[in-house]
């Protein structure tokens, strides 16, 4: 106890200096409720105690908590990185030394579009909703887990997909296209707590992004794998999707071999300023995100504090201690309002921009992988000219080699202005909606106060 409180009803009689035992510090307004040495219980004003933590060891064994712990490590060290097999750069010359001529569906066109190079993009976005979680089981009930329903704007058939179907999907993206595509994880698995409605909902939300943003995206919602697993029409249908999916042999850096940009050719030197400028803008937007991030943690912080509960808890001490005009009773209960409004509005507005650059932090994460790749192709294509002198390339592999890295820099260059246009679309949509919605939240609270204003009389 920090100072004497002479309390009223139901509350309790305190000394500076005395020590309590918090039995509820749900109470509101300001208060908490506490127990003294006596064994007297009643209500204490919060800010006249200072709350200290007291770390209780327990020496029981839970072998429960301990094995919680064990698969909580096991599922950190499984998942914490998501490339397996991507963890060193994949070596360019298996692509950079071959001659390829991309033919029918698997050719992928670049074009000069009025912001540069472009990937070829559907006359009709793809889309899809994720929606209708259902808890399901196998082995006579002896495993369970959630299903979700995925239904594709073009067919508008619904498929149903459990996470490790999702999981199957990201490993087949990665494996395939992460050399020239940075593929966003997943949300994460979790060990515990996977039932309940409050995590099924977030997960939910966020496996809808992952999937909007892959359906926005023209390479990869038009690959078969992509198509299988919004598509397929029977268990048979998809299980014999996956083995043809898992047998590809276009992954890693062979998926250059496919693109085909219509543009002329580009000199290493140009290839390496491009490679640069874009190392640049990713590490600079990557700190950018995480100081957004951090700031919104922050404001989220302040908006359910105890900022607004300090006027709560004066007008509270006040109305039991004198006798006060029916004016300033409303005054203390508008402020409890507007305490409410202001620890629920993050949930209106906040949350869905900062669900966004939670994404843009994953997508940003995976660039450096992406772009490893086409400085490893850089510093190969820089040995050329040795490699002519010790007569281990002949001069047509050296041009075949700058031919491959032109085509592999219009991919990134394509890639860029992709992302380049979905940030400008996503943050320009997501701005605005904040600024209505804290347009809607100040006309709110300022209405309050203006009535609580209105109760007192001019003099």
């Amino acid at each position: 106890v920090t100072h004497m409180f002479a309390p009223g009803n139901n509350e309790l009689t305190v000394q500076e200096g005395e020590i309590l035992t918090l039995t509820n510090q749900n109470v509101g307004s300001g208060w908490v409720e506490a127990r003294n040495s006596r064994g007297n219980v009643g209500l204490v004003p919060e800010d006249y105690i200072e709350v200290k933590t007291i770390l209780i060891i327990s020496f029981v064994f839970d072998f429960t908590s301990l094995f919680r712990a064990y698969c909580m490590k096991l599922e950190n060290s499984i998942f914490s990185h998501r490339f397996p097999g991507f963890s060193k750069t994949p070596n360019p010359e298996v692509y950079l030394l071959t001659k390829h001529i991309s033919k029918g569906d698997d050719r992928l066109p670049i074009y000069t579009g009025e912001v540069g190079p472009v990937w070829l993009y559907p006359q009709i976005q793809l889309d899809c909703v994720v929606a209708d979680p259902k808890k399901g089981s196998k082995m006579y009930g002896l495993k369970s887990y959630i299903e979700y329903q995925i239904t594709p704007n073009t067919t508008n058939r619904p498929v149903n997909h459990r996470y490790k179907h999702f999981d199957w999907l990201y490993e087949r993206l990665v494996e395939k296209f992460a050399c020239a595509l940075p593929i966003p994880c997943l949300p994460d698995k979790q060990v515990t707590g996977r039932f309940e409605e409050e995590f099924i909902k977030m997960r939910m939300e966020r496996l809808q992004g992952w999937m909007s943003r892959m359906c926005r995206h023209p390479v990869i919602s038009n690959s078969d794998v992509f198509q299988l697993f919004l598509n397929y029409r029977d268990e048979k249908e998809w299980k014999l999707g996956k083995r043809k999916a898992e047998k590809d042999e276009i992954v890693g850096v062979k998926i250059f071999s496919n693109i085909d940009p219509e543009l002329p050719e580009l000199d290493p030197a140009q290839v390496e300023q491009k490679y640069e400028m874009y190392s640049q803008f990713t590490r600079s937007m990557d700190n950018s995100v995480k100081e957004l991030l951090t700031v919104g943690h922050l404001h989220w912080k302040r908006c359910t504090g105890r900022e607004f509960k300090c006027y709560i808890f004066k007008y509270s001490i006040l109305s039991r201690e004198y006798t006060l005009t029916e004016a300033l009773t409303a005054t203390g209960k508008t402020y409890e309002e507007i305490a409410e409004i202001v620890a629920g509005q993050p949930k209106k507005d906040l949350h869905f921009l900062m669900e966004t650059t939670h994404e843009y932090k994953g997508l940003l994460g995976c660039f450096p992988d992406t772009i490893a790749v086409h400085k490893a192709a850089i510093d190969k294509v820089k040995e050329a000219d040795h490699l002519v002198v010790m007569n281990k390339i002949s001069q047509q592999d050296k041009l075949i080699m700058e031919k491959n890295l032109s085509t592999m820099s219009y991919a990134l260059q394509a890639e860029m202005n992709h992302f380049h246009s979905n940030r400008i679309y996503d943050y320009n949509r997501l701005v605005q909606f904040y600024l209505e919605e804290q347009v809607k939240f100040y006309e709110t609270i300022a209405e309050k106060l203006k009535k609580a204003l209105g109760q007192y009389t001019t003099m």
